[in-house]
């Protein structure tokens, strides 16, 4: 594991940029916040299917003020380093990319925070790294993910175009998630910054490698049957945060994980589509409340 170069991290930036090598040369990126010798368990932020680490930059600067926080790019997002073979794109190898990070990184007694995708992750992490492992949050997802909402997600990973500037890539994400809690100019543009980057042609292209949805076209779905795994974090303290509005994670599928897991702490946004930014009132107080228990 190594430091990013000197100078890449400006003095105001609340986290440290870090690299951890993998097994086949690859460079994944992460972002590390507070310090290791943090008294509270420490959090691993995961993020959905295309999603990067600054989407949890907000909440991770909040923690870190007594917690240590590991916020990843997966390979093929961000600034990880993208894989030439889109077979290493699929969900077992993401995860067993989160449990050398574990481990590279020194994590024990840590708390999952999952959006989507990294909510899936985060319970076969529960299996794959059970001892490193004390608690789980599972942001809008289930083990049951809505085919209408899945179906939508690859498409726009798979196709979404180029922007010709920042003011288009904004009025390209309000066009197709107009659910979402941003509210300000600023909270939108700092969602387009970490969708999308600029090209050698000065376009600005999505922040990710459409390969990485090849595994899900092309090897079967992933999700499923995902019960099986669900039923295997039943002793592990997990809270649930849905949108009200989410085409991932429907009110029956919650209720049924709520009667298979009756210690299961769930908070409902109203109104709110996939995903929730945790920055909700409702979904920050249930989090606070959730995290101080550890």
């Amino acid at each position: 594991m190594t430091a990013a170069a000197p100078g890449a991290q400006p003095r105001d930036r609340a986290y440290r940029e870090r690299t951890l090598t993998l097994s086949n040369g690859l460079e994944l990126y992460f972002r590390e916040y507070g310090w290791p010798q943090s008294g509270p368990a420490p959090v691993l932020c995961l993020p959905g299917l295309a999603r990067n680490s600054a989407d949890f930059n907000r909440l991770a600067t909040r923690l870190a003020a007594t917690r240590r926080v590991i916020a990843p790019d997966y390979r093929g997002r961000g600034r990880s380093d993208y894989d030439p073979d889109w077979r290493n794109y699929a969900p077992i190898v993401c995860a067993d990319d989160m449990r050398h990070l574990i481990a590279g990184t020194n994590l024990h007694g840590f708390i999952a925070v999952g959006t989507s995708f990294g909510g899936i992750l985060s319970i076969v992490l529960s299996l794959i790294a059970a001892t490193a492992m004390r608690a789980i949050v599972l942001n809008d997802v289930g083990p049951y993910v809505e085919q209408s909402g899945t179906k939508r997600i690859l498409a726009y990973i798979r196709d979404w175009p180029p922007q010709p500037d920042w003011p288009a890539a904004v009025a390209s994400l309000r066009r197709n998630m107009p659910k979402l809690s941003l509210t300000t100019d600023d909270d939108w543009m700092a969602f387009a910054r970490s969708t999308f980057q600029e090209g050698p042609d000065g376009m600005l292209h999505r922040n990710w490698d459409g390969k990485i949805v090849e595994p899900f076209l092309h090897g079967g779905d992933p999700y499923a049957d995902l019960w099986q795994l669900y039923r295997g974090i039943r002793r592990i303290p997990t809270l649930v945060v849905r949108g009200g509005a989410s085409d991932i994670l429907s009110a029956e599928t919650l209720a049924r994980m709520k009667a298979e897991k009756p210690d299961l702490v769930s908070v409902t946004v109203p109104g709110i589509g996939h995903a929730p930014t945790l920055a909700e009132p409702e979904a920050a107080r249930a989090l606070d409340d959730f995290l101080a228990r550890f």
